[in-house]
């Protein structure tokens, strides 16, 4: 069985979604799978967590970027080859990334031109719109991967329609507050869209020996990230905003038309109300490793390492929950 990919993305920026996708990889190595984290963001700030600043400059330096996610694709777009066996850095033995890259920018107007010729049952743009989901199973057939995890920059571009098509099942990240929302609105029609547009082109692939992603886009749910908390509830600034959500996810996501939702404590679509954990990030960065893995020798002391310990055991459920709704079983003992 091939790993299930699962896309974090949500067209409104500024949610914490690195951040979570980065706490998420380490929290399933934690529980036992082995896991890809892929930086499909041009920005490419997942990749930034996990590397240091020399590695980066190593791997971003010259024109050929081979040890990144650009450098797999660069073979393709120079009409010299298709896709090349993608470079994946080993940050521990269960956890390795694909390099995120400021380069795959380039890439948006090819997948843009390329999207109507499939209508035409042109080989070259199924082998163009298919080249991020082809190296993500590169990636996860190399590594022997359990799980992908892809990391998306906050727009609705061509580069987020190929990686999106490339996924399994969708996780939202989102903020509580109105921006959110409106993201929530322009979000579920264009996955609709999308999913419907790629259906339409697949029986056109005139390379039968072509492997192409489904394009399910399944919707695993949402994930509130850092609202504030007093009391371990909301405040009343943003409380409003998070009641809203359980109706507006379904009407613009899961297109059901509904006038009230429950209240987001009761949503089965609501895979977690995640802290921030504003004053562990320091810490953690400067470590560079996820806030559940400081110790008291990275100066977590006291409240700090009571912070840690619960963030870790808010990640575990998380993951254990997203696990379950996209079907990936986890090592009875862990």
């Amino acid at each position: 069985m091939s790993a299930k990919v699962i896309a974090f993305f949500n067209n409104k920026g500024g949610v914490g979604k690195t951040s979570l996708v980065y706490h998420l990889a380490w929290a399933y190595v934690d529980l036992g799978l082995r896991v890809v984290a892929a930086d499909l963001d041009p920005q490419a700030n997942l990749s930034a967590a996990f590397l240091d600043d020399e590695r980066l400059e190593e791997v971003w330096s010259g024109e050929e970027h081979e040890d990144t996610v650009f450098g797999a694709i660069r073979p393709l777009l120079r009409g010299v080859g298709d896709v090349s066996q993608p470079h994946l850095e080993s940050i521990n033995g269960p956890l390795s990334v694909l390099i995120g890259d400021l380069f795959l920018s380039s890439f948006e107007d090819s997948l843009s031109q390329e999207w109507p010729k499939c209508m035409d049952g042109q080989e070259r743009a199924f082998r163009v719109l298919s080249a991020i989901w082809r190296i993500l199973q590169f990636a996860a057939r190399f590594h022997r991967a359990d799980m992908i995890l892809t990391d998306l920059g906050p727009n609705l571009g061509a580069i987020n329609r190929a990686a999106l098509i490339a996924a399994d099942y969708i996780v939202i990240p989102m903020s509580p507050d109105i921006f959110s929302l409106q993201g929530l609105r322009n979000l579920g029609p264009t996955l609709r869209k999308w999913r419907g547009e790629w259906q339409t082109r697949l029986p056109k692939n005139p390379a039968k020996d072509l492997d192409l992603p489904r394009g399910d886009m399944r919707p695993a749910g949402y994930i509130v990230l850092q609202h504030s908390v007093r009391l371990d509830r909301p405040v009343k600034a943003y409380d409003r905003w998070i009641q809203q959500i359980p109706t507006e996810y379904r009407k613009a996501v899961l297109d059901e038309p509904t006038a009230n939702g429950p209240s987001i404590d009761s949503d089965p679509h609501c895979l977690k109300l995640l802290k921030h954990y504003r004053s562990l990030m320091p810490l953690a960065q400067e470590a560079r490793k996820p806030v559940f893995h400081l110790r008291a020798a990275d100066g977590a002391i006291g409240s700090h390492l009571q912070a840690a310990q619960q963030a870790g055991r808010d990640f575990r459920a998380l993951a254990e929950t997203i696990a379950a709704k996209v079907g990936v079983a986890l090592p009875v003992s862990r």
